[in-house]
């Protein structure tokens, strides 16, 4: 389903009804929409799983609906609680809605014909947004002004800029180029579901996600979600608040996926500029694959920056938890180590 785990159906949904299946978490990891990169980072798929399960079981705690069901210990055949796994979990089991093709020409896609197939049972394809601070590396920055979000600097600054409060914004999720979406465009092609209620939902998830890593010492930059449609109810899907949705800091250093970017940006110069202008040709051209227009690939990491990378997943993982779940240094020094990198 993604570069990054495997999707495993169990029963099939309906139009009427949700099916059964499951996350399989790998230790992939992917920058830049490439989807599987050369390496492979010890530990992460178990990570993404533990925190992802966390966080639901914190969401349907606080009355959130979700499409969460458990995590499956290796050799258990029903699902758990996380506080049940002996050992960090790779699996995850989920409720199944539907999802149509979405067919296209070139860069236009047929929302319509999605909608049609999907009926009152889908995923709604979007990816909805929240930050609270706009850190380095944020498209925000590359997107809007500041002062379209009523900040008073005449460009961004060089540091991160925290928001008085969060802005929420919606995605495409589907399309072979994401794009960011006005507030009209999203709600067409969000279906049924409302554009509010699924702001409303994005906002309680944001807040629930800050005030647990806060507790942890931690600060919650941004994230996102992406919701099913179910029986009139909005229901979150996914995966919610991983170091590969979500950006955390601690004392300011980044604490997510945005360690990897940015690693990429300083060694890999090249590819990046040649994933940027393979997405831009592909834009002038109206066609959707735009990696078949790129002329290079990325080259493997090191085995120290893999190393200080799975701490830093390992690490994180257990500072938000509040449990040791994995064999990690302390939190400060894996922060540490990233810093040197």
């Amino acid at each position: 389903m993604t570069s990054v785990k495997e999707f495993r159906v169990d029963a099939a949904p309906t139009g009427e009804a949700l099916g059964r299946g499951s996350f399989v978490f790998t230790d992939d990891y992917s920058v830049f929409d490439w989807g599987k990169m050369p390496d492979e980072i010890p530990e992460k798929g178990a990570s993404l799983c533990t925190m992802g399960a966390f966080n639901f079981e914190l969401l349907e705690a606080a009355g959130v609906p979700t499409h969460y069901r458990g995590v499956l210990p290796a050799g258990a055949d029903e699902p758990a609680p996380l506080a049940e796994a002996a050992a960090p979990p790779r699996e995850m089991a989920i409720d199944l809605t539907q999802v149509p093709d979405l067919p296209h020409e070139g860069r236009d896609y047929d929302y319509e014909a999605y909608h049609d197939a999907a009926g009152e049972n889908y995923l709604i394809p979007l990816e909805i947004v929240f930050r609270n601070r706009v850190p380095v590396g944020s498209s925000l920055r590359t997107r809007t002004d500041p002062a379209d979000h009523g900040l008073a600097f005449d460009e961004w600054p060089d540091d991160p800029v925290d928001l008085d409060e969060p802005i929420v914004e919606f995605s495409t999720k589907y399309e072979e180029g994401d794009r960011y979406l006005d507030r009209e465009e999203a709600d067409y092609v969000a279906g049924a579901a409302s554009v509010d209620d699924l702001e409303a939902v994005a906002r309680e998830v944001n807040r629930l996600v800050t005030d647990r890593a806060e507790s942890a010492g931690l600060v919650h930059e941004d994230g996102k979600i992406e919701c099913l449609y179910f029986d009139g109810e909005i229901r979150v899907a996914d995966v919610v608040g991983t170091f590969d949705e979500n950006r955390f800091s601690y004392e300011g250093t980044q604490l997510s996926k945005e360690v990897v970017r940015q690693y990429h940006k300083r060694t890999q110069p090249e590819w990046v500029r040649a994933v940027e202008a393979a997405k831009a040709e592909a834009k002038r051209r109206d066609v959707a694959d735009w990696k078949s227009l790129c002329d290079a690939s990325p080259e493997p990491l090191a085995d120290d920056v893999i190393e200080t990378v799975r701490e830093l997943y390992c690490a994180g993982t257990n500072a938000y938890t509040g449990r040791e779940f994995f064999d990690a240094p302390p939190l400060s020094n894996a922060v540490g180590a990233v810093g040197r990198l």
